[in-house]
């Protein structure tokens, strides 16, 4: 069986879903095997062979002083190493720009925004805001993906023995820029924006209150999501951004509060599978994609939905 080479960037236990949703359909299409942007704990590398990895990539260095360069460098090497049938990655922005990178390294195609990937190699993928889905196929190289979060059921752990560990050594990756310091980012405890199966998106409705999004997003166990209405006017940072410009996300449940739903933000959530939309405007563009709608106030509206949630769960 031909292996499939999937590109993780881990930095500690546990293995994160969106990791085990590659390693998932990596196994449907080939043998699991992974490049890893950094050397691993016991813990992680046991983890990854659980969830299907036979062997794994290391660099001998550090690769964090470097931005995209370097990662996109030492992925090139593994999969020069390993010869894989195919190359998977996530669909962040720079999980996609290193698959740009390596795959002028490889002279490789390259299919972004993946959500299925057949055992033949054809990719579905959402074009058009989500409006339509293609069938790609790589014509030259080996074929780099990057696939959307959420778009797979990851595979249960199985027992499994360490997989086998191969360094590499750190690859020169040119002239790039270069960290030169790190401030750390308050842990909300939240899952990330870009992989959470659960996402409660405010708009210019919530005038500057995220509250009521922040506490129903609690009670999901979600993520925030934000407008770029709301994240230009300041009230909530700019990584929170779903849209267009901001971050492409396919939770199962999507709930957009206060948000117009003009084409921008449409681009970016359009392929959740559940939409509630809850607008005091009836004729509000969000309501022409929405699973279910409530047309009212969100300062009514989310306390409410909170306090039954909570009484269900009491």
């Amino acid at each position: 069986m031909a292996s499939v080479l999937v590109f993780l960037d881990v930095p500690a236990p546990p293995l994160p879903r969106a990791a085990r949703e590659l390693l998932t359909l990596a196994g449907s299409v080939g043998e699991p095997v992974v490049a890893s942007a950094r050397p691993l704990e016991t813990e992680l590398a046991e983890a990854l062979a659980a969830h299907g990895a036979r062997k794994v990539y290391e660099p001998a260095g550090d690769l964090d002083t470097v931005l995209v360069a370097a990662k996109a460098a030492f992925l090139a090497e593994a999969a020069t190493a390993e010869q894989p049938a195919a190359i998977l990655l996530g669909n962040s922005f720079e999980d996609r720009e290193i698959a740009a990178r390596t795959g002028i390294k490889l002279g490789s195609g390259v299919i972004t925004d993946a959500v299925a990937v057949a055992p033949d190699l054809a990719v579905t993928k959402s074009v058009l805001a989500g409006s339509w889905t293609s069938t790609c196929r790589v014509q030259a190289g080996t074929p780099i993906i990057t696939v959307k979060a959420n778009s797979v059921e990851p595979a249960d752990a199985v027992e499994a023995g360490a997989p086998a560990r191969i360094e590499l050594p750190v690859p020169e990756a040119g002239p790039a820029a270069r960290v030169t310091g790190r401030t750390g980012k308050r842990v909300s405890g939240r899952p990330e924006l870009a992989e959470a199966r659960v996402i409660v998106a405010g708009g210019r409705g919530m005038d500057g209150n995220f509250g009521p999004v922040e506490e129903l997003a609690d009670l999901l166990g979600g993520a925030v999501g934000a407008s770029r209405a709301a994240t230009d006017a300041g009230w909530i940072e700019h990584s929170a951004q779903v849209g267009q410009t901001g971050k492409t996300v396919s939770p199962q449940l999507y709930i957009s509060a206060g948000i117009s739903g003009a084409i921008q933000q449409k681009a970016g959530m359009q392929t959740a599978q559940v939409i509630v939309a809850v607008n005091k405007d009836a004729d509000a563009p969000v309501f022409e994609i929405a699973d279910f709608g409530v047309v009212g106030d969100v300062f009514s509206v989310l306390p409410q939905a909170a306090a039954e949630i909570r009484k269900r769960r009491a």
